[in-house]
């Protein structure tokens, strides 16, 4: 085990049910993207509490807390903090009950369906490990609690708000994500572990009618319903097979009466790659096939595009990939394993990117392990409920401690003395 976590690991018991009580508040008060005014306000507190030097209000609700421990490598640690506009489902006794306005002035229900209040509760617990302990490491500690990753606007909101020059660059930089895997493992991956990500809003125009009429109208529904099923054969029929693409649209949006055809309708599509040159060629498929498509229709206008967010890959550095999945053979033993990529996207990267300096991110399973084991050996794996289900809830123990295990082993395989080498 390395020897910061090894010497760490006796004493993490001990913030176990203070980190259980953290983790249960904030899935009670779950915030949406760049609202995260209460989650900001305790983490800041808390690392207030333990020694660190906080700096509130990054990029608007981000909070960096910064210790410093004497020469030594400077380390960043990241978690995310903002929820979904999803009405929970999961029949916790600490589920989210919590209503929001969105940026769409909608009502909304809130919940933490993709775990970042546990990647909170994480980095927290990790933070008072290493201020109680500083005898154990030397070097220097960012704690960064991020906003916004669910639209891909913190990371880069932080960096905007002068992020790299007012804090100490990161000889490395390090992340985690709860995900659907048996609970007690951790998945590392060197180069590509993440998938790019890029959402865009279609908006299809026609000539509105009655619905008894259908000759004098141009009408955007069968547009938008052409187009759908066109936009399918961009990853069937324009991507090579051992290049992964995935394309969702998640959002078909028009009219308001069964008989009244409208003068536009809406598409919102999601996008995964994980080569450059194929994202640029299913970007400009999508806006070919949409174009093509109202031209068929005889629109009186081309469609209009407007992009909601874009992520881009997450590429792990190879060696600092190679110093973390070592820490993690050394404390989790087989629950260390290499992963494959995962059609997920982050905006983690942004950080690595803006500062140049290595990153590695990996993932901690949540469910619990008789629950993936029989799921798996029934093939039945993708009909656990996922992120972004309404259903999610990742099991609290052990994923809780796995988490905090998998943070400070990680940290210190820089942090952390060295090894005494052997001379037998």
């Amino acid at each position: 085990m390395d020897p910061l976590a090894k010497a760490l690991d006796p004493h993490l018991d001990v913030l176990l049910p203070e980190l259980e009580a953290i983790y249960m508040d904030l899935h009670r008060h779950p915030e949406l993207s760049m609202q995260e005014v209460r989650t900001a306000k305790l983490a800041a507190e808390y690392l207030a509490r333990h020694g660190f030097e906080v700096t509130p209000g990054v990029g608007g609700t981000g909070v960096v807390g910064l210790l410093r421990n004497g020469a030594g490598p400077t380390v960043m640690l990241r978690a995310d903090m903002d929820a979904l506009p999803v009405v929970e489902a999961t029949g916790l006794p600490y589920a989210s009950t919590l209503r929001a306005t969105s940026d769409e002035g909608a009502e909304v229900g809130v919940s933490h369906a993709c775990g970042h209040d546990l990647h909170v509760t994480w980095l927290m617990g990790a933070a008072r490990a290493l201020s109680e302990h500083r005898d154990l490491w030397k070097g220097t500690l960012l704690a960064v609690f991020q906003p916004g990753e669910e639209v891909a606007r913190g990371a880069q909101a932080m960096v905007d708000d002068g992020m790299t020059t007012r804090f100490p660059r990161p000889d490395v930089i390090l992340g985690q994500h709860v995900m659907v895997g048996a609970a007690g493992t951790v998945g590392t991956r060197s180069g590509t572990i993440l998938s790019a990500g890029d959402s865009l809003k279609v908006r299809l125009f026609g000539r509105g009618s009655h619905g008894s009429q259908p000759q004098t109208s141009i009408d955007p529904v069968v547009m938008a319903a052409s187009t759908v099923l066109r936009l399918q054969t961009i990853v069937s029929r324009e991507v090579g097979p051992l290049d992964s693409v995935v394309l969702t649209i998640g959002s078909l949006q028009a009219g308001t009466k069964e008989n009244i055809i409208p003068e536009d309708a809406t598409l919102k599509l999601n996008i995964r790659t994980y080569d450059e040159g194929v994202r640029d060629h299913v970007l400009a498929a999508v806006k070919r096939i949409c174009c093509a498509e109202c031209a068929a229709s005889n629109a009186p206008r081309d469609p209009e595009f407007t992009p909601l967010n874009s992520y881009p890959m997450t590429v792990n550095d190879a060696e600092a990939t190679a110093r973390v999945a070592k820490a993690f053979r050394a404390q989790f033993g087989e629950g260390a394993y290499e992963t494959a990529p995962a059609a997920a996207s982050e905006d983690f990267s942004l950080f690595g990117r803006a500062w140049k300096t290595p990153y590695v991110f990996w993932i901690v399973g949540g469910t619990d392990p008789e629950v993936y084991a029989k799921a798996k050996a029934e093939g039945q794996i993708n009909r656990l409920p996922s992120n972004h289900s309404s259903r999610y809830a990742p099991v609290l123990h052990p994923t809780l401690k796995t988490g905090l295990q998998a943070m400070l082993a990680a940290a210190g395989a820089w942090l952390g003395p060295e090894e005494p080498t052997s001379h037998a």
